[in-house]
């Protein structure tokens, strides 16, 4: 099994040439971001991708931005998902990852529209993941597990655990704390290192949160065990370090302390070289 890399184009507004410029310098496989605006944007970016051999996984989010509007039903977060699905489809995405739903809804209205989101993406010929993000769907671990049992069996997910976190305050390490059943149906990572006060720490290399960021390289070496038995030839992460108050910054001034993309690097290549030292021979041999 290999471990690709994908580099996140979450505060990125260039073009998506600049970006596939970087994936290269990097050593990095392909591009993750959220499916464009239109069907004209999605075609030229479609025709960029097929012209560089460019792998792209999409990100479908339904009831508006990062937080959903609070007044949309669970049939508008469906009827944004067929529509950002609908222009996604020219662009050959490896799979879509979806932020979708709401965190107020309860276990079973989760369940409801992971099951049918998910058949939405059958529709399409399209593989849906479901992300634990805050906010929306699965952003509270225990409800995670009530969900679970309510869906159908060959539905996946992203993790991103720095969101459970930050949500829980704490790190998720006590021996209570068995997410096993989640982990074995994870499908992609999305690596950022959070903290029991944040999302992301200053920087992901910084000693000072060795704590944090062990845990998170634990959960991850859990999750490609996991794939690893599911018969997985590769496993995909993308390093998300991102902005939107998620970078740390300087008072008054509002400077990032750190830039994003060196982060970014530092985790995807720190995660190659991880990944190798559980599967060496493998990871050659691929």
């Amino acid at each position: 099994m290999y471990l690709e890399v994908f580099k996140t184009l979450w505060g990125d507004s260039r073009p998506w040439q600049y970006a596939i410029e970087d994936v290269r310098a990097a050593g990095f496989t392909g591009l993750e971001g959220r499916i464009p605006s239109t069907q004209a944007d999605a075609r030229n970016n479609a025709r960029l991708l097929a012209d560089e051999g460019m792998p792209y996984i999409g990100i479908a989010m339904t009831g508006g931005g990062v937080v959903p509007q609070q007044a949309a039903t669970l049939e508008t977060h469906l009827d944004d998902l067929r529509s950002a699905l609908d222009r996604a489809t020219c662009m050959a995405p490896r799979f879509i990852n979806v932020l979708g739903g709401n965190d107020r809804w309860c276990a079973s209205e989760q369940a409801e529209f992971i099951n049918r989101a998910h058949a939405i993406g059958q529709e399409f010929g399209l593989l849906c993941v479901f992300e634990t993000h805050r906010s929306r769907i699965l952003a509270n671990p225990w409800i995670t597990l009530d969900v679970l049992p309510q869906l159908n069996s060959d539905i996946l997910f992203t993790l991103d655990i720095s969101h459970w976190v930050v949500c829980c305050e704490r790190l998720l390490n006590d021996p209570a704390d068995d997410f096993t059943s989640f982990f074995k149906r994870v499908h992609h990572i999305q690596a950022r290192i959070g903290y029991d006060q944040g999302p992301q720490v200053p920087h992901p290399a910084a000693p000072e949160h060795a704590d944090a960021r062990l845990f998170h390289q634990n959960i991850w070496e859990q999750v490609w065990l996991s794939q690893k038995e599911r018969g997985y030839r590769a496993s995909t992460l993308t390093p998300e370090c991102g902005p939107d108050g998620y970078v740390h910054t300087l008072p008054f001034t509002n400077a990032p302390i750190a830039d994003l993309w060196d982060m970014n690097v530092w985790i995807g290549q720190t995660e190659q070289a991880h990944f190798k030292t559980l599967f060496p021979i493998q990871a050659e041999q691929d």
